[in-house]
């Protein structure tokens, strides 16, 4: 999902923005801007996504003979 086509446009993610701690971005191309207002010069920057946390996986179902050989 890192490197998907169609990403979606938000500052956040754009190689010229910087994160400020108060939710806005500090752009090198527009200068102060909010996190989900993307400008023209966007370009996406893998490094900066946080990708979403996996799901825990359900061993519950299992039982110990499943384990055995």
């Amino acid at each position: 999902m890192l490197f998907r086509k169609k990403i979606e446009r938000a500052c956040t993610y754009c190689q010229f923005g910087t994160a400020l701690d108060d939710g806005q971005i500090l752009c090198s191309k527009k200068g102060l801007r909010s996190c989900e207002n993307p400008c023209r010069k966007f370009r996406y920057d893998p490094c900066k996504r946080i990708p979403s946390k996996a799901k825990a996986l359900d061993f519950s179902k299992y039982d110990a003979e499943d384990y055995s050989l």
